[in-house]
């Protein structure tokens, strides 16, 4: 089951959350921006520590809890899409894939969108909630 969606700027400045089930976790406005800037900067620590340092070397790509898991996607652009599961959620880097797809269709290539900015597209909003959907569908 999926719980929740960060999408994190280069800078690492959250311009979106979605809280994908009643069981993730309820915080506030402030402790949303926290976490993701939080990631981003271990994520880079991890990138400068990682012994296989590359120029596109992503750093933290997953993390595996008895309780949750987190994945992450990194675009060539530096934005960066994070999932929160249940542990025995499948192929969540394929839905990441398909988020950021989703993300160049219909938030890039709106005109009113900002790049950096939060994202307020209703297209996007339609269009993850489907894919949310289908994702959980076809993980049962």
């Amino acid at each position: 089951m999926l719980l929740s969606l960060f999408v994190v700027n280069k800078a690492g400045g959250l311009i979106y959350q979605q809280n994908f089930s009643d069981t993730a976790a309820k915080l506030s406005s402030n402790d949303y921006l926290r976490l993701a800037s939080t990631f981003h900067s271990i994520q880079a620590i991890s990138r400068q520590l990682s012994p296989a340092h590359s120029r596109f070397g992503f750093g933290i790509e997953r993390i595996e809890t008895d309780t949750f898991v987190l994945q992450a996607f990194q675009s060539q652009t530096g934005v960066k899409f994070v999932v929160t599961a249940t542990p025995e959620t499948k192929n969540l880097k394929n839905f990441l894939r398909r988020l950021y797809e989703l993300y160049t269709d219909y938030v890039l290539k709106n005109p009113f969108y900002e790049l950096d900015m939060p994202i307020r597209c209703e297209l996007w909003e339609v269009m993850l909630q489907l894919a949310a959907e289908e994702h959980q569908r076809s993980a049962s």
